[in-house]
């Protein structure tokens, strides 16, 4: 039993102000990415699953002149810092596990490598499946943060892999038995 479900997350008023100015239908793309990779590399499908969703909660807005500037951005933007707190406070608001809330928060803060001044991480298998699962969905210039879906389809997106999740957690259960 999990103490936070995906649809807890994106039902929450904070959630839904972050997701959507990021960019729901990317959330959503990398959070099933995620959750493939993490069965693939035996890691916890429900932790990969939500730092997936989660990974962009720190974007903030970039416009110049009232048009959004992707060179600005590149040049200026630390969303993955912002955003591993606003992963934090959202999971431990909800009631998660304090562990699995900062693992969440560690794989969103290393998602990327453009805040940082050089590359040389040491990812945890997490955090670096939650930066493949998000490369898989970028698109040039960053237009992967502007496709559009409708609320009551994300909905039954995150639904659906949430009862992935728990389906996956009832065969390990299972299986340990």
């Amino acid at each position: 039993m999990r103490d936070v479900t995906l649809l807890d997350i994106f039902e929450h008023h904070i959630a839904q102000k972050y997701l959507n100015r990021s960019g729901l239908s990317h959330a959503i793309a990398v959070s099933y990415h995620a959750f493939n990779l993490a069965k693939e590399y035996h890691i916890d499908v429900d932790v990969a699953a939500k730092a997936g969703l989660l990974h962009d909660i720190g974007h903030y807005s970039w416009y110049k002149n009232g048009k959004w500037d992707y060179d600005l951005y590149r040049r200026n933007d630390i969303h993955p810092i912002k955003g591993a707190e606003r992963a934090h406070k959202l999971l431990i608001r909800l009631g998660e596990n304090p562990v699995k809330a900062k693992e969440i928060s560690l794989a969103v803060l290393f998602h990327t490598d453009s805040f940082l001044p050089t590359n040389q991480i040491r990812r945890t298998t997490l955090q670096q499946i939650v930066k493949w699962a998000d490369e898989k969905d970028e698109e040039e210039g960053g237009l992967h943060h502007y496709r559009t879906i409708h609320y009551e389809k994300a909905r039954q997106s995150i639904l659906r892999l949430d009862e992935w999740i728990d389906n996956e957690q009832a065969l390990k259960i299972k299986n340990i038995h």
